[in-house]
């Protein structure tokens, strides 16, 4: 007789067991369940962070045979890192400047040889073409200051 309530009690303590551990099991597959979804997101969401910083970046085109990069404009990309290296040297130097600065300054800044007007003028079509697409503001005088 004893040995059927150590059966009935144990059978009784087993149930229980069994009843804990189904219920752990449940939680760990939902929780499973809840990192792969988590996964996906961070997968989506780093696909787009991707494709932003593509579509972001300097973007060369085919102009007469020749690659030229195409400059944003300031409302298109968010962040200076879409222009290309010496542009964002150009939009640097103009930006530490205490006030509007000539090309001949930021010439100067960047090691040309300033007294030479034809060394300038690449530098001024690329500020130029800074104002054009709001990076910078050209003022009447011909000198440039950054935009806020």
């Amino acid at each position: 007789m004893q040995e059927r309530q150590w059966i009935t009690a144990r059978r009784s303590e087993l149930d229980a067991l069994t009843e804990e551990l189904t219920k752990q099991l449940q939680e760990v597959q939902v929780e499973r369940d809840e990192l792969a979804i988590a996964e996906r997101v961070l997968n989506r969401l780093a696909e787009q962070v991707q494709a932003d910083a593509e579509a972001a970046a300097p973007v060369s085109v085919q102009v007469a045979g020749r690659a030229v990069l195409l400059i944003p404009h300031r409302s298109d990309a968010a962040y200076e890192g879409a222009l290309p290296g010496d542009y964002r040297k150009i939009l640097a130097i103009v930006r530490e400047a205490d006030g509007p600065v000539q090309v001949r300054a930021v010439g100067e800044r960047l090691g040309l040889d300033a007294s030479v007007r034809g060394k300038l003028e690449p530098l001024r079509a690329k500020m130029t073409k800074l104002a054009d697409r709001g990076w910078l503001h050209k003022r009447g005088d011909g000198r440039f200051t950054a935009r806020p």
